[in-house]
């Protein structure tokens, strides 16, 4: 349940590595160039970047440092048709992770990505703990007054995700473009419905509330 996303100009090689990272249990985000990357990343989490170099509007070691100069320490993995020691050298020193040099093989690329999750310890930062309870991102449960309970996808994603950035309100909007995907069916109520059902879960929990922010959205804040 990891997004990982690919930024490639070429639509074959975005296309093969979308189809890659879905064989092998990876949620793929899609950019074409450095430019629609940020645009995702604003309104997305993303926990890994495979990243092409030689791309329009913004390549890839402009957006590298654009990523590190503003904070962002997630994972990349460039991957690119040059293989020059001072290219390398220069992806390193602007803050890539790693490197991959064109044809790319495969199952080397999802060793590397694993890899590369394990040592920023995303896997582990999958837990969440809020006061007395505790959510576990990888099965999808949540643990409270000893018992624990698996939440269906969409409910733990959303409950997982307001109480990750306590306090801070998300739009149904957001919410639906994160949880359920921009190419969804589903209208914002679907939203409405998760919550009041999120709400009748947890009525008896009192290490958090989810609020309505009338005329905007949810937040999550700290029991009372």
């Amino acid at each position: 349940m990891f997004n990982i996303m690919v930024v490639e100009d070429n639509d074959n090689t975005r296309k093969l590595m979308e189809a890659v990272l879905l064989e092998n249990g990876y949620i793929p985000v899609l950019a074409k160039d450095g430019l629609e990357a940020l645009e995702i990343l604003d309104r997305q989490h993303i926990d890994l970047i495979v990243l092409d170099i030689m791309m329009p509007n913004m390549d890839g070691y402009e957006l590298t440092k654009v990523l590190r100069e503003s904070g962002y320490n997630l994972p990349i993995l460039m991957v690119t048709a040059k293989e020059e020691s001072s290219d390398k050298k220069k992806g390193f020193i602007i803050g890539t992770d790693d490197y991959m040099v064109k044809p790319v093989d495969e199952e080397e690329m999802i060793l590397r990505i694993a890899a590369l999750l394990r040592r920023s310890k995303i896997a582990s930062e999958h837990r969440l703990v809020i006061g007395k309870t505790e959510l576990y991102y990888d099965e999808l449960t949540v643990r409270q007054k000893g018992k624990i309970e698996e939440l269906p996808q969409k409910e733990f994603m959303l409950l997982f995700k307001l109480l990750s950035y306590q306090n801070k309100i998300f739009t149904r909007r957001q919410l639906m473009d994160e949880i359920w995907g921009l190419e969804s069916d589903s209208d914002e109520r679907t939203v409405d419905v998760h919550i009041n059902r999120l709400r009748e879960r947890f009525k008896n929990n009192k290490d958090f509330e989810i609020i309505t922010i009338r005329g905007l959205g949810y937040k999550a804040v700290k029991g009372k």
